[in-house]
């Protein structure tokens, strides 16, 4: 089973940014979806942004609400690795951030199979 691991995770100001990175242990093949998700303390794991590869149909992206038009999704092929670009950071992002990985091309948190350990980002106000 593949592996994730995350780094990039801080400390920043609001208004701020921050670049998280997320490296596969192995290449995938097929369709598969790469995604992050985050949870802030006594809140349920939400959403953030999935980078999914559909077979014949090429790449799309998938935001949630709040983060649209703050934060990009890409991957880097030769490196296998998907990167989150956060820009114009949010108290309200503080969270822990988790990679995700799986064979299907969804943004629900429960059909991924591949998760990494998380990494922390705070933004101070």
């Amino acid at each position: 089973q593949v592996q994730l691991v995350e780094s990039g995770g801080g400390l920043v100001q609001a208004g701020g940014s921050l670049r998280l990175s997320c490296a596969a242990s192995e290449r995938t093949f097929g369709t598969y979806a790469m995604a992050w998700f985050r949870q802030a303390p006594g809140k349920e794991r939400e959403f953030v942004a999935a980078l999914i590869v559909l077979i014949g149909s090429g790449v799309r992206t998938s935001y949630a609400d709040s983060v649209k038009g703050r934060f990009t999704i890409s991957r880097e092929n030769a490196k296998n690795t998907v990167v989150l670009q956060m820009n114009s950071l949010k108290p309200e992002d503080t969270a822990v951030y988790y990679c995700a990985a799986g064979s299907r091309a969804t943004t629900e948190a429960k059909e991924f199979s591949a998760w990494g350990q998380g990494t922390q980002v705070t933004v101070s106000s």
